[in-house]
């Protein structure tokens, strides 16, 4: 039964390895627009000049995976894979606690959408797919996969789905099909976006903070939308709440900040993530 479920896994793992190698180089390398990279990880945890050498070296590892787990049955390249996923877990980890603005890159701009719990569950369920495959059979994957029979169609069809219900990216590729503009270029209403705060967690645990639950100010950049709400900080200090809004997923990121009379961000340690706030408004 293992065995059956680990082989059934290899086409999953073989397929979302060619799609992340195939999506990374393409955004690279294609006409894209400027700063594309400046919003997608791990780039944007090195130098901007070191971007597009970054990326185009995770789909090469990508890359040198895929061919290892089609062409032979090595446990290296099992394992190898396995390190590899364990790895990207952590640094999507790491890039949502530093720029939690930013998307995972997984999937090259598409995946643009800030790094979620999805984004982090799938990395972990292709962790624990890539281990399962020391136990298949020691042959080549292309064998394995070319002597598949419909016994192993619930592993294949089980795997695809659950990895299909992590990633966000699909959501941002139908309404890229249906609005024909990324999100960055889409219009959104304002009140749509204040709802989706409202009825997020970020909201309900901070709102003893505000002052009023009426925004001062409001703006947007690129894809998110910025409510600002004067409030008191836990030491009694007057702040501005900023509440940072992702327009694009049915599940849409939501961020804050507490900036103080000084412009500069406040810490406490019962807040959410902070987001980097720009001056203008």
């Amino acid at each position: 039964m293992l065995t059956t479920i680990a082989i059934g896994q290899l086409p999953v793992v073989v397929l979302l390895l060619a799609a992340g190698t195939v999506a990374k180089i393409w955004t690279v390398t294609k006409a894209a627009e400027p700063g594309t990279l400046s919003r997608l990880g791990p780039a944007v945890l090195v130098a901007e000049r070191w971007r597009p050498p970054a990326m185009l070296g995770c789909a090469a590892g990508e890359l040198f995976l895929t061919a290892g787990l089609l062409v032979t049955g090595h446990p290296f390249f099992r394992w190898g894979t396995a390190a590899f996923f364990a790895i990207s877990t952590y640094v999507l980890w790491e890039l949502r606690r530093r720029r939690p603005d930013a998307g995972c890159g997984c999937f090259g701009e598409v995946s643009a959408i800030p790094v979620g719990r999805r984004s982090l569950g799938r990395t972990v369920v292709l962790t624990a797919m890539s281990a399962g495959l020391v136990w298949a059979p020691p042959v080549s994957g292309w064998d394995l996969m070319t002597a598949m029979t419909w016994a192993y169609a619930p592993a294949v069809i089980g795997g695809l789905l659950l990895l299909a219900a992590l990633s966000p990216e699909i959501e941002e590729a139908v309404a890229r099909i249906r609005h024909r503009a990324p999100c960055e270029q889409r219009r959104f209403d304002p009140a749509t976006a204040l709802g989706r705060l409202r009825s997020s967690t970020i909201w309900r645990s901070h709102v003893e903070l505000l002052s009023s639950t009426d925004p001062v100010d409001s703006w947007r950049e690129l894809c998110w939308r910025f409510f600002v709400y004067p409030g008191r900080s836990h030491t009694g200090d007057p702040v501005d709440v900023v509440f940072a809004i992702y327009l694009s997923g049915r599940h849409p990121a939501v961020r804050v900040a507490m900036v103080g009379s000084d412009g500069r961000p406040v810490k406490s340690e019962p807040l959410g993530e902070s987001l980097p706030i720009s001056a203008g408004r």
